[in-house]
Formats: structure tokens, C-alpha cells, sequence
């Protein structure tokens, strides 16, 4: 992750994205000087671009998963219940079979 902002002091995604919202908010309010609000701004920049960048990751990930074939039917107690063979179901309820490499969505 070597493109990520350099900021040891971001823990995590929601933690970014967290304290981002509270930077919004307080420039909303109009109650800082500008050297306050330019400092609050450089911050939420940094935490913009590290919450992008974390986004990007995520989007990669998932696109790489999906694309090595490792996407899985979800378990009948979560799908929707029952003991329905996810090979045979359709998201439709139709109960029309799909070929093997054919994804739904």
C-alpha cells in the first residue's frame, strides 16, 4: 500500500472517515478563524485522500475475488432461508437454472 498518504496517525478507515465528518461539520459552522479553517481543511484532505485510497483498495480486492472465480453462493440461512440448492435457485425465485459460470448480478 505503498500509494497510501503518510500519516501515521489515521488508524483505520472509519476512524478517517469519522473524523472527517466532525472536520465538515465544524467548517460548516463558520466559527473558526482561517488559519483554523485552512488547518482543519489540509487535515480533512489528507483524510479525504486516505479514505480513497482505502475505497480503491477495496474495489481492487473485490474485482481480483471476482475475477479468480472465488465468489460463492451465500448460505441458505442467510439467502433467504430453507434448504434451496444455490445451483439450481435464481435470485428471481424462478427456479430456473443458471449455467455454472453465469453470475446473476
Amino acid at each position: 500500500m505503498s500509494d497510501m498518504p503518510d500519516d501515521t496517525s489515521i488508524k483505520d478507515f472509519e476512524s478517517a472517515l469519522a473524523e472527517l465528518e466532525a472536520i465538515v461539520k465544524t467548517l460548516e459552522q463558520g466559527d473558526l478563524t482561517l488559519e483554523q479553517s485552512l488547518e482543519r481543511f489540509e487535515r480533512g484532505i489528507t483524510l479525504s485522500r486516505f479514505c480513497h485510497t482505502r475505497l480503491e483498495h477495496a474495489e481492487r480486492r473485490v474485482e481480483l475475488l471476482t475475477e479468480q472465480d472465488e465468489v460463492r453462493p451465500a448460505p441458505p440461512e442467510i439467502a433467504g432461508g430453507g434448504e434451496a440448492d444455490p445451483e439450481t435457485s435464481s435470485a428471481s425465485g424462478g427456479g430456473a437454472e443458471l449455467p455454472e459460470d453465469d453470475i446473476p448480478f
